[in-house]
């Protein structure tokens, strides 16, 4: 429980940053992001619950990664995360879930996640800012990747590659639990700083 507090406390501190470098109000950034200002406030105020679509749109609307607003202080030039440490940002309603495990520092940092879908289990995404590119790795089971419509079958040992300013979504496919890591590549810019 002190862990989830101190993670929303850190969100609550990196979301009221990024709005004041970017110069807006809560109503502004509300009607941007779609995230009502009541919302905004308790989260800024460490009391929201922020889902991992509503911390998707507050990040791209703010010109920073989800990962900058989630990430406390640096901790020195190695960083050893296990993916059962970080509490995952989605969790499907037949027991999937997401983990954004680390980012990469840099002018173009990326983002590594851990994923667990169910078989027929979805998690749709709205598109991101121009620039950014997913890579999907499955490395047991498979998934349907849904990209602009387009569906692809994406099995254990395949990767694949688009650019995430489309919407799209993952699906768990077959009968066995689809893990996969995604990584996601930021644009160089305003979009990665913290």
């Amino acid at each position: 429980m002190a862990e989830t507090a101190a993670a929303l406390r850190t969100v609550a501190h990196n979301v009221r940053a990024a709005r004041v470098r970017a110069g807006l109000s809560l109503e502004e950034l509300g009607r941007r992001a779609q995230v009502s200002k009541g919302a905004l406030v308790a989260l800024e105020n460490a009391q929201g619950n922020p889902n991992l679509a509503t911390l998707v749109r507050l990040a791209d609307t703010l010109g920073v990664s989800v990962s900058a607003l989630m990430q406390g202080p640096p901790e020195g030039r190695v960083r050893v995360v296990a993916a059962d440490a970080v509490a995952p940002l989605w969790t499907g309603e037949r027991g999937g879930e997401a983990r954004l495990v680390l980012t990469t520092s840099g002018s173009a940092p990326v983002e590594v996640w851990r994923w667990r879908l169910e078989p027929d289990e979805e998690y749709p995404s709205h598109p991101h800012q121009a620039g950014v590119v997913e890579t999907v790795s499955v490395t047991s089971g498979r998934m349907v990747l849904v990209v602009d419509g387009v569906e692809r079958v994406v099995e254990a040992g395949q990767t694949a590659t688009f650019d995430g300013d489309a919407p799209h979504a993952y699906r768990g496919s077959g009968t066995e639990t689809c893990h996969l890591i995604m990584t996601v590549h930021l644009p160089p810019g305003p979009a990665s700083t913290a």
